[in-house]
C-alpha cells in the first residue's frame, strides 16, 4: 500500500511506520512535531520508502496533498496527554476535531481507506468488569476539561463512521488502552514511562490519587500488527475495536513492580490529583478492556506480559542514556 501515517513521528505512530515500512509499503508520515519526535524515525532515515512531511492536520490543503497521492490512512495525531488536554483544552479540541475533520474529509475526495485511532477515554468513568465496544460511555461535566478529550475522540469516531457509510470506504475505529512501550515519553503524564525514569533517575515514584486505581497496559508491539489486520478485515469495518491488554494491575503495583525491575531505591510518594492537575480532576477506579471481537476479527491476544513491557522500555531508556554518559 501507499500509506499516510499521521502523527508518525510519535510514539504509536513511528512503531507503525516501521511496520509498514518492514511489511514492503511506502509510508508519508505527517506530523508537526509538538509531541512527536524526529528521533523515533532516525532508522528510517534515508529509506527511499518512507518520508517525513513535517506540517499540522489543521492544514487542509496539505492534508488533503498527501492523501490523494495514498490509497491508505492511518489516523493518530492528536493532541495527547492529561497535562496538554487540562492545560490547554481549547487548542487540543481544534486539533482533535478540526484536524480529524480534515483528515477524514480528505480520505472521502480521494477514495482512501483509512483507520482512526481513538482510545479508551471514550467509555469516561465506565469501571465495567470489561469495557466492551457498545458499552455505556459515562462522563463527568463537560465543563470540566479533563473530559474533553474524550468527548472530542468521540465526535472524531462518529465523524469517521458516518463518511464510511456515506460513501462505502473502508474504516476503522481502534479503541487503544493504554498502549505502552519504547520511545514513549513520560512528559505529557504517561505513567509508565515517568515512573522508569523516575527510578532510573533515583527520584521518588510520585503516585498520583491513592494507587489503588486499576488499569491494563499492552505493548504497542502487540498492538501495531493488529491495528492494521484490522484495515483488511472487511467483517471489521465501520466498527470500533478494543485494542489493548489484559493483565490488571493498581498503579501502586506498577510502581512496586518499576522499582524492582530497574533494581532502584526510589520511594513511592503520593501526590493528590489537585495538588498534580489542579482542581477538580477526576480519574477512574478501573478500565479493563473486553478484547474478544479483536480476537474474533484477527486472533489478537496479548503476547507480552506487563513485566516485558516495563522491561522493554528500561532497556529502551538505559540504551539511550549510554552515549551520553560515555561523551560526559
Amino acid at each position: 500500500m501507499k500509506a499516510v501515517v499521521t502523527g508518525g513521528a510519535g510514539f504509536i505512530g513511528s512503531h507503525l511506520c516501521d511496520h509498514l515500512i518492514a511489511h514492503g509499503h511506502q509510508v508519508v508520515a505527517l506530523d508537526d512535531l509538538s509531541t512527536g519526535s524526529e528521533a523515533n524515525l532516525a532508522q528510517l532515515r534515508g529509506n527511499p520508502a518512507f518520508t517525513l512531511v513535517r506540517g499540522s492536520i489543521l492544514d487542509a490543503g496539505l492534508v488533503g496533498d498527501l492523501v490523494s497521492r495514498c490509497d491508505t490512512v492511518f489516523h493518530l495525531a492528536a493532541a495527547v496527554g492529561v497535562h496538554t488536554i487540562v492545560d490547554d483544552p481549547l487548542r487540543s479540541l481544534r486539533t482533535n476535531l478540526h484536524g480529524t475533520e480534515n483528515v477524514v474529509e480528505a480520505a472521502a475526495a480521494h477514495g482512501a481507506r483509512f483507520l482512526i485511532a481513538s482510545t479508551s477515554e471514550v467509555y469516561g468513568k465506565n469501571d465495567a468488569d470489561g469495557l466492551t465496544e457498545d458499552a455505556d460511555r459515562v462522563y463527568g461535566s463537560p465543563l470540566k476539561s479533563r473530559w474533553s478529550y474524550a468527548a472530542a475522540k468521540g465526535l472524531d469516531e462518529l465523524v469517521a463512521y458516518v463518511h464510511s457509510v456515506h460513501t462505502g470506504l473502508p474504516c476503522v475505529i481502534t479503541r487503544f488502552f493504554n498502549i505502552v512501550g519504547p520511545r514513549q515519553t513520560g512528559r505529557y503524564g504517561m505513567v509508565v514511562p515517568r515512573f522508569v525514569d523516575q527510578a532510573l533517575a533515583g527520584e521518588p515514584i510520585t503516585v498520583y490519587g491513592s494507587g489503588d486505581q486499576r488499569r491494563c497496559f499492552g505493548s504497542v508491539f502487540d498492538v501495531v500488527p493488529a491495528a492494521v489486520r484490522l484495515l483488511d478485515t472487511p467483517e471489521a469495518h465501520r466498527r470500533a475495536v478494543n485494542l489493548g491488554g489484559t493483565e490488571e494491575v493498581t498503579i501502586r503495583e506498577l510502581a512496586d513492580r518499576v522499582v524492582a525491575l530497574t533494581g532502584s531505591s526510589s520511594e513511592i510518594r503520593y501526590v493528590s490529583y489537585e495538588d498534580a492537575y489542579g482542581a477538580g480532576y477526576e480519574d477512574m477506579r478501573r478500565r479493563m478492556p473486553d478484547i474478544t471481537l479483536a480476537h474474533r476479527l484477527t486472533g489478537f491476544r496479548p503476547r507480552r506480559r506487563l513485566d516485558d513491557i516495563i522491561a522493554s522500555i528500561v532497556q529502551h531508556r538505559r540504551t539511550a542514556a549510554a552515549p551520553r554518559a560515555a561523551v560526559a
